[in-house]
């Protein structure tokens, strides 16, 4: 008997199964569903195989700040006016040009709710 997902197009072909199976499967559904219980087969075996062959990387500061502006409404001038820095400043930052002070890194961590080791890059 074979164990996992072994090539990218069995991967590939998971996936597309998984998608198909989350458009009829959802919170209402029982656990004894035939859908249900393929649909968290797979999703085990997608989960390993990502753990194997698709390293997840921590996102950078720029992509973070990027995601929070957006969730958030703000430009980069909103961004700048929040945490009391130039709109210049905002723009090196978003272009890994330049990191923020420690001070500074706190702050943005507490404004804009992002965990700290992202901001201090650890």
């Amino acid at each position: 008997m074979r164990k996992g997902i072994q090539t990218e197009k069995q991967y590939s072909a998971t996936c597309q199964r998984i998608e198909e199976l989350l458009k009829v499967v959802n919170n209402e559904t029982s656990e004894d569903d035939q859908n249900f219980i393929e649909l968290d087969l797979l999703s085990d075996l997608v989960y390993e195989y990502e753990q194997l062959h698709h390293e997840v990387k921590q996102p950078t500061l720029a992509e973070v700040i990027n995601l929070r502006m957006f969730e958030m409404g703000l430009t980069q001038e909103k961004l700048s006016k929040l945490l009391n820095i130039s709109p210049s400043r905002v723009s090196e930052y978003l272009s890994g040009k330049s990191e923020p002070t420690l001070k500074k890194a706190r702050e943005i961590s507490k404004k804009l709710n992002i965990d700290a080791n992202i901001v201090l890059g650890v």
